[in-house]
This record gives C-alpha cells, structure tokens and sequence, in this order.
C-alpha cells in the first residue's frame, strides 16, 4: 500500500484530490479533522493541553474554547511551538492506526492531507508527497465563494501561509489547479494512476 502525503496553501484544491483518490478505491486522513477529533476524545492530549495552557482553555462540558485558546498560541511563536509538540506527536499516532487500518482493507493507498504535512513530521509517513498549488487570485475566490468572507479577509489568510513556489519545492509532485475542474480531476486521476503503478 502507499501512502500519499497531500499538502498545499488553503484554496487550492486538496479535497477535489483526495476525492478523486478516494474514487480509485484509496482512502484518506484529513490531519485537522484528526486534531479535532482528538481535542474531544484523546483525554491524554488534553491533559498535556490543560498541564501546559491552564485548565481554563476547556469548558466545564470538555469542548475547547476556540477563541481564547486561539489568542494563547498564534500570538506567541513558544505557545504555538508547545501546542505543536503535544498535538502533533498524537495526531502522527492516530495516523499510523490510519495506515494500518487501511492495509488490513487492502486499499491501494491512503492520502494524508495537512497544510503543515511537512513541518508536522506526518510527512516522514509518506512514500510519496504532492503539492496541490493554485494562483493566489484563484484560491481568494475559491475561499470567499466557500466560507462567504470578503476578498480582503481571504487574501490575508493567503499572505499569512507559505507561497506555492515552498510546497512545490519540497514535494515529489505537483498538481496546479488554475484551469478548469474537470481537466485538474483527470491530471490527478493520471498522477495516482502512475503512483499506484510504481509502486507496485
């Protein structure tokens, strides 16, 4: 089985990919769901949390308090180093069940997808990454048109995470997404046609 990192800046296309994976009888681990899901259930996680952050982040019914916690850590580079550390060594964990998981349902791959896939150490579980990269005009409509916020809002969150060129450099692959759907579903149709025969 192969396991297929997918990253890229928000926008540009990666569920479309994994979509169409998922098509060819792979499956696929969306690394944020994995986050979430572990800040309901992983009581060891949120121990670490509530150890490092105080107590006061979660709610009396154990839901985090989004924005409180949100002004914690992206405002101070050590905060948000510290959540990384504890989050991203459970969420690897949940991963590599993941994996199992899919190799015991003779899938042909699974897709992990994360925008911090290769900062995050997940990547180190992939034999093969792929960027999925757009133009920074294309992504903004595609976010305004998905989360209904304005134009400038949209390209602030684009100027905030890295540019394409860094996700294209460091991966083995890349899909751009600046045309028409259909003509980008069937080129990463053709990327993981290739991939899969490669690697069999």
């Amino acid at each position: 089985m192969t396991v297929i990192g997918i990253t890229g800046p928000t926008g540009a296309g990666k569920t479309t990919v994994l979509n169409v994976l998922r098509e060819l009888g792979g499956a696929a681990a969306d690394c944020d769901a994995v986050y979430h899901d572990l800040l309901r259930t992983s009581i060891p996680m949120q121990n670490e949390l509530k150890n490092r952050f105080g107590c006061e982040i979660f709610d009396a019914n154990g839901g985090l308090r989004r924005k409180e916690f949100g002004a914690i850590v992206f405002g101070d580079q050590s905060a948000l180093a510290a959540l990384n550390a504890i989050t991203h060594r459970y969420i690897i964990a949940e991963l590599r069940r993941r994996i199992a998981r899919a190799e015991a349902e003779n899938r042909p791959a699974i897709a992990l997808d994360a925008i911090a896939l290769l900062e995050s150490g997940a990547g180190e579980l992939c034999d093969v990454t792929v960027a999925v990269t757009a133009r920074s005009d294309i992504r903004a409509r595609r976010i305004m048109a998905r989360e209904g916020i304005s134009e400038e809002y949209a390209l602030a969150r684009i100027a905030a995470q890295k540019p394409p060129e860094w996700f294209e450099e460091r991966c083995t692959y890349t899909l751009r997404n600046d045309g028409a759907r259909d003509a980008f579903e069937a080129e990463a149709r053709a990327l993981f046609h290739l991939i899969l025969k490669e690697a069999s």
